[in-house]
């Protein structure tokens, strides 16, 4: 599975990066169906947000490391080298620039809901 990572930059920047999620775990469901799950995590602090129509925040850092997945609406994110990139209700990215000048964040047409999944210090997906 693939999602969008952005990070920050050697230069105090920030950018984009597509990450792979490998499907780490293959699990037997008992009734002739192979699932397949990504390694997993303890988050530290899930939270719901909602995030009000017409926000549109200046640079700012992640405050952690974590899986955003939204849960309705549009949101778009900027990074500084000027790349936008969006997403809407059902997918996830990963906001990973907590030092640096960060990311632009804006809601497109109405409020956004969202769940933030921190990760734990030093997790990665990889296998």
């Amino acid at each position: 599975m693939r999602i969008t990572t952005f990070e920050a930059t050697a230069d105090g920047g920030s950018r984009f990066r597509d990450l792979d999620v490998p499907w780490a775990i293959r699990r037997d469901d008992g009734q002739g169906h192979v699932l397949q799950l990504s390694a997993p995590y303890a988050s530290p602090a899930v939270q719901f947000v909602e995030l009000p129509a017409g926000l549109a925040q200046d640079w700012h850092t992640a405050p952690a490391r974590q899986i955003v997945i939204v849960l309705s609406g549009r949101i778009e994110v900027e990074t500084t080298d000027g790349e936008r990139r969006q997403w809407q209700t059902g997918e996830a990215f990963l906001p990973a620039d907590t030092a640096g000048r960060g990311h632009r964040t804006r809601c497109i047409d109405g409020a956004v809901r969202l769940l933030f999944a921190p990760l734990p210090e030093g997790f990665s997906f990889s296998v």
